[in-house]
């Protein structure tokens, strides 16, 4: 086999590409959407850490609304067709420990790519979202497949 190029995804960004390759990112409260071109084997994978830019400053893709809008816009660029496209969505848990429900952030960012994607009439293949644990995700750009590891909590005694 095959030792592919490998693109590690920082929170905020989008990557696609036409050449194969493996896309890693690590995933607590923030979201990954995965798409994939089944007719031209491209994908791309945007990770975003909040669901909704309100307006002000640069429209960036550390937002769900903006990240899933330009990886589609990219992998338009690419020469994929609308449904040809499937969606992966990975991470959204709740990796903090809060009460106050306004910081749910995996919760808003889960239920905004749900819509996003379900506004767009992209078909979700599959996903693994919420819970109370981290995940590790590697998707193979040529072939559609993610690998996920769950990542366990560590605790913050470290100083002791």
């Amino acid at each position: 086999m095959d030792i592919l190029d490998s693109h590690f995804l920082y929170p905020a960004a989008i990557y696609a590409s036409e050449k194969p390759f493996q896309i890693n990112t690590i995933l607590g409260s923030c979201v990954a959407v995965c798409f994939w071109d089944s007719s031209l084997k491209i994908g791309g994978m945007c990770h975003y850490m909040l669901p909704y830019w309100n307006g002000e400053g640069l429209a960036s893709p550390r937002y769900g609304n903006i990240a899933i809008e330009r990886l589609l816009e990219k992998m338009y660029s690419l020469g994929s067709k609308k449904y040809n496209i499937i969606a992966k969505v990975f991470g959204g848990g709740d990796v903090l420990d809060t009460k106050n429900p306004h910081f749910h952030i995996g919760e808003r960012n889960i239920k905004l790519a749900s819509e996003m994607l379900e506004e767009q009439k992209i078909n979700v293949k599959s996903s693994s979202v919420g819970g109370k644990l981290g995940r590790k995700i590697i998707f193979f750009t040529h072939t559609g497949e993610v690998k996920q590891r769950y990542i366990q909590r560590q605790g913050s005694d470290f100083y002791k």
